[in-house]
């Protein structure tokens, strides 16, 4: 049986940890056998020596096996799955895994709860009434095989070890370490069984990562573990730099990503949605190169099928598809408030994550586990970054329902909205592939 005393020593001056005490120790401190103390003087050590290629792979399949793992094998062709590092009016999968599973890609996804400025993938998709994300793994998989696509919740046993330290990072200053937050995220997306993956590495004023430099640093390092774990991988860094899209706020967001589904959504989201798809295909083994794989895509938004799959997709997870058919049923915020232009000029930037911020004060996020959200407000842009203005144009508009709480997300949200007398030009959706 390993010390932890001689493991935090090895690591503290400079030693490499073995494949077999990485996993003895994680295995222990899930168990509760390691006191968090010790965890802890580990967890800085790695921070200040860090892990090479061979130690993070390890690490990370030590947590994906830390608890349940989904077996996928008995869904038919090549399961591809998609990461998001998270931003400002990202809803990604409620398009994209209608688009791609609309061209013939098995998507079996297990996304989470937001915590945050807006919910997840998962709030937003209880907007539709009746909508069920506790799937059985039987379910599941069954589920996949007849529709050709699934989502559901994120179990309580999955990676449990990455629960724990992550908890721990959070209190002790380790979170920034590169093969920590690459050996998190991988832990869970290993754990989920599929055999193709993509990740959407934001960068940007709304993201985790701010630079491209440490935004492609963590690309290179999921990539890395992927092909060590046996998986096809590939990475798009995308900015986040604005919100994507027009819409933040739960409701708001999928209505928007129906839009896209219908061939009528934002420049930016439709981009993205293409380029990430567009890879899932190849990684599928369903088209031979990228344009012939987006050229799959666009064609199943302009003959319905894409929408036709998010309600099918819908219905079979005991949702009302009638709402993809007609978003007018969705529910209102009670109230509206206009950010509108003090002067003339340009749109030169949209701070991204105080954009976030003043959605969450309205009630579209969560700043504790226990928040609930309120699926309705949120904000909705009719001016991006390089747009011209005139003086009194409207710019944003604040849906909300607490008129206790318009005020200082107002605030907030005309703080964020710097105006300028030069065109700033816009940023591209793709700036690196990995």
């Amino acid at each position: 049986m390993i010390r932890m005393t001689d493991l935090i020593q090895k690591k503290r001056d400079g030693g490499k940890l073995d494949v077999s005490e990485i996993k003895e120790m994680i295995m222990l401190y899930t168990a509760g056998d390691i006191p968090d103390y010790q965890m802890s003087a580990m967890m800085m050590a790695i921070f200040y020596q860090g892990l090479d290629d061979e130690e993070t792979l390890a690490l990370t399949l030590a947590m994906r096996d830390s608890g349940d793992t989904l077996d996928l094998s008995a869904i038919k062709g090549i399961k591809a799955d998609k990461h998001s590092t998270g931003g400002v009016g990202d809803k990604t999968s409620i398009a994209l895994a209608p688009l791609v599973s609309s061209v013939g890609v098995k998507v079996a996804k297990m996304s989470g709860r937001g915590l945050g400025h807006t919910g997840g993938t998962i709030d937003k998709l209880e907007s539709f009434p009746g909508f069920n994300i506790s799937l059985s793994e039987e379910q599941f998989i069954s589920q996949v095989n007849e529709t050709g696509m699934a989502i559901m919740g994120q179990t309580k046993t999955l990676a449990p070890a990455d629960k724990k330290l992550y908890a721990l990072r959070d209190v002790t200053a380790t979170v920034e370490q590169l093969s920590l937050i690459a050996s998190s995220i991988m832990s869970k997306k290993l754990a989920c069984g599929a055999d193709a993956i993509v990740l959407d590495v934001k960068c940007g004023s709304g993201a985790f990562m701010k630079d491209i430099d440490s935004a492609r640093a963590l690309a290179i390092e999921m990539v890395k573990i992927g092909k060590g774990a046996g998986k096809n991988m590939r990475a798009l860094i995308t900015d986040m730099d604005e919100p994507l899209g027009f819409a933040v706020g739960n409701i708001l967001e999928v209505k928007e990503a129906i839009d896209t589904l219908k061939g009528k959504g934002p420049e930016d989201f439709t981009e993205l949605c293409l380029l990430l798809g567009s890879r899932m295909v190849l990684l599928s083994g369903l088209a031979s190169d990228e344009k012939e794989a987006e050229d799959m895509l666009k064609a199943s938004i302009a003959d319905g099928r894409a929408l036709d799959q998010l309600a099918r997709f819908v219905k079979a997870q005991g949702g009302d598809d009638s709402y993809v058919y007609d978003p007018s049923k969705f529910e209102n915020a009670a109230f509206t408030k206009v950010l509108t232009a003090d002067k003339d000029g340009f749109v030169e930037s949209i701070i991204c994550d105080e954009a976030g911020l003043a959605s969450m004060m309205l009630g579209g996020g969560r700043e504790k586990k226990d928040d609930i959200i309120d699926l309705s407000v949120g904000i909705v842009f009719e001016k991006k970054k390089g747009d011209a203005v005139k003086k009194g144009d409207s710019i944003a508009v604040m849906h909300y329902n607490d008129e206790t709480k318009i005020d200082a997300a107002f605030e907030r949200l005309s703080n964020a909205v710097k105006i300028g007398e030069k065109d700033p030009g816009r940023k591209k959706i793709l700036l690196d592939e990995i």
